[in-house]
């Protein structure tokens, strides 16, 4: 599903036309990127939690000539699902 696709089914689900439903998934993104930018989790009881981790710096290999190069650290956004949406996959 892509992102059209799922502002359709928004849309349908909840009687909105598809420009509404755009404006609410498109506020949705920037609210949740925004909490993470300033360090908070963001927790949607029952679908899953939204934070972020701290990758640390390593070492690795460039795979064209096998020279050692440092991966720097990084963060990156993670997602834990919740246990009704879990259980809603079985």
């Amino acid at each position: 599903m892509n992102k059209s696709e799922l502002i359709d089914s928004i849309a349908s689900s909840a009687e909105l036309s598809k420009a509404s439903a755009a404006r609410a998934l498109d506020g949705m993104m920037v609210a949740i990127t925004e909490a993470l930018k300033n360090g908070d989790m963001v927790t949607l009881v029952g679908f899953g939690t939204f934070y972020v981790s701290e990758r640390a710096a390593r070492e690795g290999r460039n795979p064209r000539t096998g020279e050692t190069i440092e991966i720097g650290s990084a963060k990156v956004p993670k997602f834990r699902p919740g246990k009704s949406f879990k259980e809603a996959l079985e």
